[in-house]
């Protein structure tokens, strides 16, 4: 398949004047050692909390950087880490944080570097699928995720924790639309793929370019309104019984195709 499109972006971007936020009570802990740390590199520590009495190399290298990063360090009983956990295994370390600062799609393209290759959900619901999806991003290449600001999950937790402190380096654009997201990615010259049982075996995908690779509902899939705006469907070859795939399993398998055909 060749690709004809101007995969030329348009250099003046405008920027809005603010970081969209997630709710005040949404991302106002991490739990665990490596959300901890990861959060604490960058620089969005309030407050350590550890297990009262815990010890070990990795309870003094969080020591070590929050006292890097002038993080005050509280020690509290486990009952305390329990009700800030809300029932999530925390590992005696619970880390307070700023709210997690979402890019619009303007920022999201402007820092980018040239022909990226964004992943777009397509209201993804469960934490850890939306977690399992960002740890995959960021050992793959990919240089941005967007989401969607009503009907989905965002950056929770339950997300930072799965995602095992990858949310940090991955850049995660909000936006109010993703069908518009689409039309404004095609406008600036992306190449648009969507998932789906019927299409172009994945094996054949020609990810190079501007790219974006909508992941769709875990439940529905994508919706109608997206389909109708993708370039080409991509499907993963499968036997047996189940019909589909677990979606960070499929946006895995996918993710690392790109990165491999983007490498050669």
């Amino acid at each position: 398949m060749k690709k004809t499109k101007n995969k030329t972006k348009e250099k003046n971007v405008t920027r809005e004047t603010k970081k969209e936020t997630t709710d005040t009570n949404e991302a106002d802990f991490v739990f665990g050692q490596h959300a901890a740390q990861e959060a604490l590199k960058q620089a969005r520590g309030n407050k350590l909390f550890l297990l009262k009495d815990a010890g070990g190399t990795k309870i003094e290298e969080l020591k070590t950087l929050a006292k890097e990063h002038s993080v005050p360090v509280k020690w509290v009983p486990k009952q305390k880490l329990d009700q800030m956990g809300e029932g999530s295994v925390h590992q005696g370390i619970v880390l307070a944080i700023t709210p997690y600062q979402y890019l619009s799609l303007e920022e999201l393209m402007a820092q980018s570097k040239s022909q990226p290759f964004y992943v777009l959900l397509d209201h993804i619901e469960d934490p850890h699928n939306f977690g399992s999806i960002l740890r995959t991003a960021d050992a793959s290449g990919v240089d941005g995720v967007i989401i969607p600001k009503h009907r989905a999950c965002g950056i929770t937790p339950a997300v930072v924790k799965t995602s095992t402190g990858a949310v940090e380096y991955v850049p995660v654009a909000r936006v109010t639309n993703l069908t518009q997201a689409v039309t404004k990615l095609k406008e600036n010259g992306f190449w648009i793929f969507g998932t789906d049982m019927q299409g172009t075996s994945y094996h054949e995908w020609n990810a190079s370019g501007a790219i974006g690779l909508i992941v769709g509902n875990e439940g529905h899939g994508m919706n109608t309104g997206l389909k109708k705006q993708v370039d080409e469907m991509l499907t993963i070859p499968m036997t047996g019984h189940v019909q589909s795939l677990n979606a960070s399993v499929a946006s895995g398998i996918l993710m690392y195709e790109a990165f491999v055909k983007r490498n050669e």
